[in-house]
This record gives structure tokens, sequence and C-alpha cells, in this order.
């Protein structure tokens, strides 16, 4: 046996013989098993170990952070500040009656910028108070909220995490609600660099100004009206905590229709955000706790363009873009509060009037007629120009024009005062040199041609119901309303001269051509634009222009507005002179029964003239007191397919167009002394309480009683030919004693001026003016 084979007998025997053999040889085996998963990298925690020590994991980590300054500060480089986003800079307009209360707000967001220093100190502090105690001192951001922000983010576990003010301010102005990854971090820088260009206080009126509030409430103004129906500049300390605990959960918070758990949240916050002002030295301790938490009102639908409203809106917007002079795109875009002169009282009983002494009585469904009355009216102070009070129609969204600003119907005979004031103006004299005045005769007969030095010019208009007058005065011929009068008259003093002082008294809309049919007012005119002239008139002939607009504001800026008060246009005398003529109308004419004898009139002093214009298509009275004017115009607009009542050849009319209100309330033909006088009359005595009396400059009026004769001249000369006979007598053919009563009816009350007849009157004996039942010529 070699001894190889010796040795391995050796080993076989004695591994029979030792026992622990088999297990050196397990082990053995085992290491090799050991060393095989090591080599598979399977349980080498040594490994792991010599892979992951701490040095290795610190520089990881400042490896990580080095990369992620070096990203912001790449951000930080790359993006600006943008331009703030076009929703958060969008408002509304804000539209006030003068008292301030909130007419209407129009705009896509409901949203008035205001400036930090027009709210309360404690107001603004209730809202550091409520989200960011260290906004004053921080620099911006907060990087543990912003931290947990982008965690909850990138987790979906949605809106949580804590930011600053600034951040708020950056998220509303300049990005949007997004909850993106992308949105954060933009903010965070953006944020930063706002701060080192913007002071606190710009960033918290951006903030505040920018939130949402709940109940369609973009920033604190809309708010302030929304909850607490006043503006933020009045806002007390307990409701600016309410407003600031609000923001949480605008909604949820909404204490008027919140839930039980709701109220009891809203108004646990509502305690934190004082207890933190206490905290903080903003709030006296004692005064907190006698604070009670302010129940804010209901929510209040909001305000429409419905009804008058809607037509003082766009009236309103009309005179605010003209009179300051706004592209439109600008004031669309909002932020603009107007305030009205609008007093809600005298709004309420123009309409009211209206719908007491006309609407109530139509019945558009049965009658074609009743349907197409539409009824325009305008008041206004004679000494500051304000338009008190304006009726537009049935309402705005089922008329959309307005009545009030219509410039499309005939004024009719309320321009003949025009005349007269031009022919005072002008010291002009008729064709036969007599100078005009109130005594000045006249021939009233219907259809007598106008003369100029001697010759016709080929108009003869009609009076109403072609009724003849014979010899008249002016004041007559005022009160009678007589065509044939002011058509030669208008040729006296010259139609230039008559266009002329329509201009200077307020007559802009209308075709005024010089030509002689416009004596009797066939040019155009509005409600407003005959109020100014009647103001002109009655605020002894300085200017009145009709004034909407009692302030407007932008930014919180003031913006100048024109003066509704202009210069003399008229000599006091002639404007006064004017006024007193026109009383004679109501003491004495056309609109007595309406107005001088309406049981309300409690001794007011009234003049004005009423004004039916061909075809009936239109009837008027616009009329004064000393302290207000005011216009009331009807017309006739198709609301339907018609055809023209007056037309013998029954001319279609289209839906629009105008026509007849004759049979209006199943009645005959609409005078300006029937509808619209009784309007204004109910109107005027409800809204004026006032006696006054005018103070007038002048020797002419309702009373004077011309005392000599007058020289025979062709306007003077009744017609040869009259077109029917005339119900008056024939006058004396000589002179006779003047008669000591007035020549017009005594009226059944004291007239409301008593001018003694002039001195160096001419005396002549008139005829018997015709019955006072007879339909005059207006």
């Amino acid at each position: 046996m070699g001894r190889a084979e010796e040795r391995r007998a050796r080993q076989r025997g004695g591994a029979r013989r030792g026992a622990p053999a088999p297990a050196t040889g397990h082990r053995a085996e085992g290491g090799r098993a050991d060393r095989r998963k090591s080599k598979d990298g399977k349980g080498d925690r040594g490994f792991i170990r010599r892979m992951f020590t701490w040095k290795k994991l610190l520089g990881a980590f400042f490896g990580v952070v080095l990369v992620c300054m070096g990203a912001f500060v790449v951000l930080y480089m790359v993006i600006d500040i943008p331009n703030g986003n076009n929703q958060a800079k969008l408002q509304s307009n804000t539209f006030e009656y003068s008292d301030g209360t909130v007419m209407a707000r129009t705009g896509e967001v409901n949203r008035e910028i205001v400036q930090l220093a027009d709210l309360p100190q404690e107001v603004q502090r209730s809202f550091v108070a409520a989200e960011n105690k260290s906004f004053y001192t921080d620099k911006g951001v907060d990087l543990k909220g912003t931290a947990r922000g982008l965690f909850n983010t990138l987790s979906g576990k949605g809106k949580q995490g804590g930011s600053t003010i600034t951040q708020q301010y950056v998220k509303n102005y300049y990005l949007t609600q997004d909850q993106t990854v992308t949105r954060k971090l933009k903010e965070l820088v953006i944020s930063l660099k706002v701060e080192r260009q913007s002071s606190k206080e710009e960033i918290l009126a951006g903030y505040i100004n920018t939130s949402y509030y709940g109940r369609g409430a973009w920033g604190i103004q809309a708010a302030a009206q929304a909850y607490y129906g006043v503006d933020a500049a009045k806002l007390k300390p307990e409701q600016g905590a309410y407003l600031a605990a609000l923001l949480q959960a605008p909604s949820q918070y909404d204490y008027s229709s919140a839930t039980e758990t709701g109220r009891k949240l809203v108004t646990a916050r509502w305690n934190y955000v004082l207890d933190n002002m206490v905290e903080m030295h903003w709030l006296d301790a004692g005064e907190r706790k006698d604070m009670t938490f302010p129940k804010p009102r209901k929510p209040k639908a909001a305000s429409g363009l419905t009804g008058q409203e809607g037509y003082l809106y766009e009236a309103a917007k009309a005179e605010a873009i003209k009179d300051l002079d706004i592209p439109k795109e600008k004031f669309d875009a909002g932020g603009y509060t107007i305030t009205l002169n609008i007093n809600r009282k005298k709004q309420k009983q123009l309409e009211q009037s209206v719908k007491d002494q006309l609407t109530d009585k139509l019945n558009p469904k049965r009658s074609e007629t009743d349907a197409d009355v539409q009824a325009g009216a305008v008041s206004v102070d004679p000494k500051t120009g304000k338009v008190l009070a304006m009726y537009g129609g049935r309402g705005y969204t089922e008329h959309y024009t307005n009545n009030a600003t219509r410039s499309d119907y005939q004024p009719a005979s309320t321009f003949k005062p025009i005349i007269l004031a031009a022919a005072l103006a002008d010291s002009a004299d008729t064709q036969s040199g007599q100078q005009i005045k109130a005594s000045t005769s006249y021939d009233g007969t219907s259809k007598r041609p106008v003369e100029e030095d001697g010759k016709k010019v080929g108009f003869a208009p009609p009076n109403e119901d072609d009724q003849d007058y014979g010899p008249v005065t002016v004041q007559t011929a005022m009160n009678k309303s007589i065509n044939s009068v002011f058509a030669q008259m208008g040729v006296d003093v010259g139609m230039d001269k008559v266009m002329e002082t329509a201009k200077q008294l307020g007559m802009d809309s209308g075709d005024l051509k010089p030509y002689a049919a416009q004596t009797l007012g066939t040019m155009g005119a509005s409600p407003l634009e005959m109020a100014g002239v009647y103001a002109t008139l009655d605020n002894h002939g300085r200017k009145v222009t009709p004034k909407l607009l009692k302030s407007v504001t932008y930014g919180g800026q003031d913006q100048p507005l024109p003066d509704a008060i202009g210069g003399q246009v008229l000599d006091r005398g002639v404007a006064d002179s004017v006024t007193s003529v026109l009383t004679g109308v109501v003491d004495d004419g056309t609109a007595k029964t309406s107005v001088r004898d309406n049981p309300a009139r409690a001794g007011q002093q009234v003049a004005g003239k009423t004004g039916t214009s061909d075809c009936n298509r239109s009837a008027w009275f616009t009329g004064y007191t000393p302290d207000l004017v005011t216009s009331v115009g009807l017309f006739g607009e198709a609301a339907g397919k018609r055809t023209l009542s007056c037309d013998d050849k029954k001319t279609p009319v289209g839906k629009g167009g105008q026509v007849s209100l004759s049979g209006a309330a199943g009645g005959g033909r609409v005078n300006g002394g029937a509808f619209p006088a009784q309007i204004w009359a109910q109107y005027t005595f409800n809204a004026t309480g006032s006696t006054s009396k005018f103070d007038l400059d002048t020797d002419m009026g309702a009373g004077v009683k011309p005392t000599t004769s007058a020289p025979v001249t062709p306007s003077d000369t009744p017609s040869q030919t009259p077109s029917q006979t005339p119900t008056t007598k024939a006058p004396s053919q000589t002179p006779t004693t003047p008669s000591q009563e007035p020549t017009t009816q005594t009226p059944t009350q004291t007239p409301t001026t008593e001018e003694p007849p002039p001195t160096d009157s001419p005396t002549i004996e008139l005829p018997e003016n015709p019955a006072n039942d007879r339909q005059q010529q207006e």
C-alpha cells in the first residue's frame, strides 16, 4: 500500500471513530454556502455598511442641498414678477343713489379696489392677526408651510399647509389657484421678489382686495356691502375680524346660512382673531371684552338692472363716459363708483305719480292705443342742476329705450316760451314796429298767413280745432297756446335768433334749422333737455345743464365733473319775464284744470307750458316752482304694426314707429293739459311742500291787461277771411274805458303771481276770450 493510500485509509478510519468529523464537514459546506450568498449580494450587511457610511450620507445630503440651492438660484434668476392676471384686475362698477345706497353693481367680478388708508387700522390688523402674525417682520415666505404644502400636493392630500399673507397675495394676484408643484415654486420665488419691491402696506392692501369672501364678493369693499351693508371704511373692528375669519372657509363660515357646526367654527375663529390682536397690543383688552359677535345680515339678491334702475344706470354710464372722456373699454373694466343725484324719495314719488295718473288707467291687452303709450319724465333742482328723479318707461327689460332721454319726438308748444325769450332778449318788434311784450297784441286768427316785410312767407298754421281768436295779447296767446301768434312772432324775431336762443338754453339734439314751421316745436327734444331749458328760466337766465352724476371715483380718487351751472345766457329780466308769463298758462290757460285747481296744491307758485304735437304723437307738460322743475312727456310708439290714424291714406306704421295717442285710456285726444299735467301735479305737489314765491325782476306776466289801442299792422290785424266764424265778439271800433277785470277768466283761486299792469302799456279793449271749455291749441 502506498503512502497516499495509507493516509487516506487513516483518514477514513478517523472519520468513523471521531464524531465531530461530520460537523466539521457541515461547517465547511455552510461556509461555502455563505460565500455563495455573499457572491449573490444577499444578506451582506457589511457591504451595506461599507456603502452607506455616515460620511457618505452627509455628503449626499449636502450634495442634494447644493443642487436644490443651485436650482433655486436658477429659478430666481429665470422667474420674474409677472403682470397681474386679468381676473384679479377686474372690478365692478358701483352705482349709488345720492344717499349712498347701492343701486346696482355691474361687471363680471363684484370687486371694488379700496386704498388701505381708507380702512380703519383695527380692520387692517385683523387680517394680519388671522392669517400671519409675523407679517410685519417676516420676509414674505414660510418655508415650513411651503414644504408642507409641497408634500401634501405630492402625496395627494390636497390644500393643506400654511402660507404668508404675501404668498396668498401672490397666488391671488399674479398666479392661479391651481395646486401644483410648479405653481408653489413660482409662488415662493415671486413672493421673495415682491417683498423686495413692495411695501408691507401695498402687499396687505393687495391681499385684502383680491381675496374671495363668499356671496360673490371679491375684495373687502364688496364684502362689507354684502355682509353688513356699509362701505369698508365704516367697518367696526368686530366686523373686520369676522371678514378676516371668513377667508379661511367663506361658504362654510357664512353665519347666516352656516350649519350649527359652521357657526361654532367661525365664532371660534373670530375669537381667535381678536385674542391675537389683544396679544399683539393692537386691541385693548377691555374693548375686546365688550365685543359681541357681529352677525351679518341675510344675503340680498344682487341689484339688477330692471325697472327704473336700468334706465338710471344707462343714463349715468353715458354721462360719465361723455363728461370724463373715458374709453368705453376702460369703463367696462370696472373700478368706478358712480354716485347719482337721484333722490330715492322723489324717485318713488315720480314713479307712483305715473302709475296713479297714467299706467293704472291703461289696458294694453285690450287696447292697441294703450299698448302704444310711452311716458318719460325728468325732475331737476334749478339751483344746482341735479337730476333728482327720472322715469324712463315701463321697465328697462320691457322697453330698453329711455323715454326720459330720447329726443325723437316733437316738444310741440313747449317750445313757445323760447320764441318769447328770443323776442324779449333781442327787443324784437312786430311787423308794425311795436316792441314785443306780454301786452303786445297779435292776430290770433287760425291759418292766418305769416308775413315778413309785407310779404307772405308761405306758412299759415291752424290753431287747435281751427279756432279763431281775433286780436289777443301775447299773454293770452301763451295761455291758450295759439299757433298763429307764435308763428308770426318767430318770423318777427328772426328764426335764426330763435334757434340760437334755443341752443343757448340747452336744446342741441334736434334739427334746429331756422325755418318758420319750427315755431310749432317740430324739432326733436327729450324731457331731459326741456327740463334744462325751463330750469334755466327758473334760474333767472343762468344756464342749467341737468346732471345725473353727483360724484365719480376711480381707484379711490375723485374724478372732476363739469359744473351743472353755467354762465348767464339770458338777462335776468328776460328769463323772469318769461316765467311770469308762464304763470298764466297755469292760472288761466291750458293747464289750469290739472294744475291750478289740483286739490293737492298748497299755495305753490307754478309756471309751465303744455304741448301737443301734430297727429297727437306726443303730449307734454313742462313746469316749475321756484324749487323744482319737471318735464313730463307722453309718446305714441307702436307696440306692433299700426296705421297712422290721422292720415286719410292710413299709412302703415311698423313696430316702434310714431303713432297717435288719441283714444288712450278710452278717451279722445291726449293733450298736454291732461295726463302729462296730471302726472306733473301729483308728483310736484307731493315732492315739494315749499310755498316760496318766484323772485321775479320783471313788469310782465299773468294778469297784465293791455289798456291802449295798438296800431294796425299786418301782424296785428285779423285775417279778412277766417277759416271759420270767430266765436268771440267783434272788437269795439272806438276805444273805451278799460275794464277793471282781467281779460282772461278769473281763476277759482288766487293766481300765483299778481303783476301790476305797466303804466306805459297801450290801452285797447280786447274781445272776450273763447269759452274755456273748448280744447285749446297746444
